[in-house]
């Protein structure tokens, strides 16, 4: 009978045994290199197009990573209720805008005018948005159906989802080689 030796076995299996954590670990990385994009896509947008802000939007984006039923999930948002504003657009005007909404979802739009008292504001809205100006029993007030969808989160999501199988496989390369030795493609 004839005996073969496999030499390497035990270094094999001891590789293959850390395969998955490496595997693990690497995609983790890489998804927050993706959602850091995508934040940074949202903050490039926003930056480019805010004409009269503070920064407060661009400063309420957050991203995060989480293990959500074994799956690893990378999360973009804003915690201000005014990115929800620009994004999907107010009233009539905002119902009635181009926008990218995703399957199933339908955002109920006010249907009527409202009154925003002049005092309330710092800027003359009419010069900025073209929202006329009225007197009511001796007070100023902007009237307005809305403002049109502008736009900046989910072209961000999108753009960044785009990239991130080249940025997941470089990830998983890269530590395949610097922990393992090896590639798998």
């Amino acid at each position: 009978m004839t005996e073969i030796e496999w030499k390497g076995y035990d270094k094999l299996k001891a590789q293959l045994g850390k395969l998955p954590e490496v595997v693990h670990d690497a995609v983790w990385d890489a998804t927050f290199d993706v959602v850091e994009k995508a934040e940074g896509y949202a903050v490039k947008e926003l930056q480019s197009s805010v004409k009269y802000g503070n920064g407060e939007l661009v400063r309420s984006i957050k991203y995060e990573v989480v293990n959500k039923d074994g799956e690893i999930v990378g999360r973009v948002w804003s915690d201000d209720p005014v990115a929800l504003f620009r994004e999907l657009g107010t009233g009539r005007v905002g119902e009635e805008s181009e926008k990218d909404l995703p399957d199933g979802f339908t955002p109920m739009y006010r249907q009527t005018p409202w009154f925003i008292p002049a005092d309330d504001v710092d800027t003359d809205l009419n010069e900025l948005y073209g929202m006329p100006k009225v007197e009511i029993n001796g007070r100023q007030f902007y009237r307005t159906n809305g403002q049109p969808a502008r736009q900046f989160m989910t072209p961000a999501v999108k753009q960044a989802s785009q990239e991130a199988p080249e940025i997941i496989k470089t990830s998983v390369e890269t530590a395949l080689h610097h922990k393992l030795g090896g590639s798998l493609w």
